[in-house]
């Protein structure tokens, strides 16, 4: 049921499914995936090998700011939360739902993307496929926390909508999926560095570009997801 319910929202489609392929079109029409010669720009790697994990991770950012927030607020706003808890449904199954959704939804973005950028631009697969569903999984589960503790606190399906679009285009232009990260200068290094979809990023194109695990992303990720999982349970209103 919520599988059908994700599918009739126009929005969360839009920005699930159509930007994160019109954005790789855009970037690989502009730069394509021929390395930076002097191996500064893109990690000395292909822009399009560089940028397909990095909208995978836009994929996830899409689920975490835009469509769970606004699909459990207006759960909230029309009463549907109430009459679940008069079912007696556990607050855990709630938001387990959700995720279940986001995940299954994430996975589909993420073959659709890699199918499509690896015949229009030739990019290589997974140099490490293992840790790179790893990194996938822990990133997933962290946006669709930060989802979660949104949906939670936020009263209104606009002011969902509102807060998860700003949070989403910043994200956007400075988290890494946007400008390179070398080219970047004065305040947006910093900014885009505060971004969760940055350290999403990085971990993801560590063993997808072969460059190993990061620890240190690995870590940061991990503890946004546990701060936002309990930070929902702590603050979750059923009205």
């Amino acid at each position: 049921m919520e599988i059908k319910l994700f599918i009739r929202e126009p929005i969360t489609m839009v920005f699930t499914f159509a930007l994160p392929l019109l954005f790789l079109f855009v970037m690989g029409e502009v730069f394509g995936n021929t390395p930076d010669p002097d191996g500064i720009v893109y990690g000395g790697v292909g822009p399009m090998n560089y940028y397909t994990p990095a909208y995978i991770g836009l994929v996830m950012a899409s689920i975490g700011m835009v469509a769970l927030p606004a699909h459990l607020a207006a759960y909230r706003e029309r009463g549907v939360l109430r009459r679940l808890r008069a079912s007696s449904l556990l607050t855990w199954r709630v938001f387990g739902s959700q995720v279940i959704v986001g995940f299954a939804i994430a996975v589909i973005c993420a073959i659709l993307l890699t199918i499509v950028a690896r015949f229009a631009y030739g990019i290589d697969l997974p140099k490490m496929p293992v840790l790179t569903v790893a990194a996938f999984v822990t990133s997933l589960l962290s946006f669709a926390a930060l989802g979660v503790l949104l949906g939670a606190l936020l009263p209104t399906t606009r002011a969902a909508q509102g807060v998860g679009l700003v949070l989403f285009f910043v994200m956007l232009i400075l988290g890494g999926a946007r400008p390179p990260r070398e080219v970047m200068t004065g305040i947006m290094r910093p900014i885009g560095e505060a971004m969760p979809l940055w350290h999403v990023i990085s971990l993801l194109q560590g063993p997808w570009l072969g460059f190993g695990w990061n620890w240190t992303e690995f870590i940061i990720v991990a503890g946004i997801m546990v701060i936002s999982a309990l930070l929902s349970l702590r603050f979750f209103r059923w009205e």
